[in-house]
């Protein structure tokens, strides 16, 4: 019995170890200048603020968006409890006041979770788009990514910083979204 708790422990420190590791390799992505597109996943607003996790995310595209005047942007995110305004409307509205025309933010305001966020914003992408960018957590751009290339999407990320005080929340839940994202993919096709 202790030798099945040792090989699950072994194989448990293995496995959430390579999660890790894919995820740091995003951590620090270079997203290419002038992409087509850039898609901001939303985050938690408290009633119309956004999230610290958010604001990040915000002022990542924001500061992309200033380099990259013909990419267009697409703030995705429903509205979730406690939110009184849907997550794109907060993108939107920091946006606007970091000085980004409002003519080039579109809004996905329907989608509740990162699959969602994807699928929806890709309604928003000209036809004749050749590359995005995805702007999320550093956390969270491994997964966001795999997601955006199974929806045919060609993207890379761009990575914006997580909130200190939600660093072992944030990982911990990636790495069973991660998993649930790998059974998904993997097992159950």
């Amino acid at each position: 019995m202790l030798l099945l708790i040792g090989i699950l422990l072994i194989f448990g420190v293995i496995y959430f170890g390579r999660i890790h590791y894919k995820i740091s390799q995003f951590a620090d992505a270079e997203p290419p200048k002038n992409a087509d597109y850039l898609i901001i996943l939303g985050a938690k607003v408290n009633g119309e603020i956004p999230s610290l996790a958010l604001q990040y995310r915000i002022d990542a595209a924001a500061e992309y968006a200033k380099e990259n005047a013909d990419t267009i942007l697409i703030a995705s995110g429903g509205q979730g409890p406690a939110e009184d305004i849907t997550e794109a409307e907060a993108i939107r509205r920091e946006l606007v006041d970091k000085g980004i025309p409002e003519s080039r933010i579109l809004l996905e305001d329907q989608s509740t979770n990162t699959n969602e966020n994807i699928k929806f914003s890709k309604q928003f992408i000209p036809e004749d788009a050749k590359l995005g960018v995805i702007v999320t957590n550093d956390y969270h751009l491994y997964r966001s990514i795999q997601i955006a290339k199974d929806a045919g999407l060609k993207v890379e990320g761009l990575p914006a910083k997580t909130p200190q005080i939600t660093l072992l929340k944030a990982y911990s839940r990636e790495y069973l979204s991660v998993t649930k994202y790998y059974v998904e993919k993997y097992l159950l096709k």
